[in-house]
């Protein structure tokens, strides 16, 4: 379960489609894979614009991303995703997420993401206005 669901915190309906569903009858691995990205997506663009972020010569990328699935979402489900930036290091960030349905969590997902130059492709610390964004949380 997502440890701190206030932190920088967003929340997305899905709509299942026939093309999401594999040969079993379920949502495929790859709409969970799908959904956790555009839950970090609205989380970027909510709290640190990817506008902002490349204007300032810097751009978030994704260093890995795992998914636990619990129960199998299928068609004519009404899914909805979770998702939290739970910890903030010095040039990282985690990224939390889970995918319900009536309230019943069906798959857990971690990130792991951070910066780079847009330049050199090199890490970076974390920038400033994103720090800013943990601070009093």
């Amino acid at each position: 379960m997502i440890k701190r669901p206030g932190t920088l915190a967003v929340e997305l309906p899905f709509r299942v489609q026939t093309y999401d569903i594999d040969f079993a009858g379920h949502v495929s691995n790859l709409v969970y894979l799908r959904w956790t990205e555009d839950l970090r997506l609205e989380v970027l663009e909510r709290y640190f614009p990817l506008s902002l972020c490349m204007e300032s010569g810097y751009t978030p990328i994704l260093i890995s991303s795992s998914i636990t699935y619990k129960r199998a979402v299928k068609l004519f489900d009404e899914p909805h995703g979770i998702m939290c930036v739970s910890r903030s290091g010095n040039a990282r960030l985690t990224f939390e997420a889970e995918i319900r349905v009536g309230g019943q969590v069906m798959a857990q997902s971690l990130q792991l993401g951070a910066f780079v130059d847009l330049k050199t492709h090199r890490p970076l610390r974390i920038p400033e206005h994103v720090a800013r964004a943990f601070d009093g949380v």
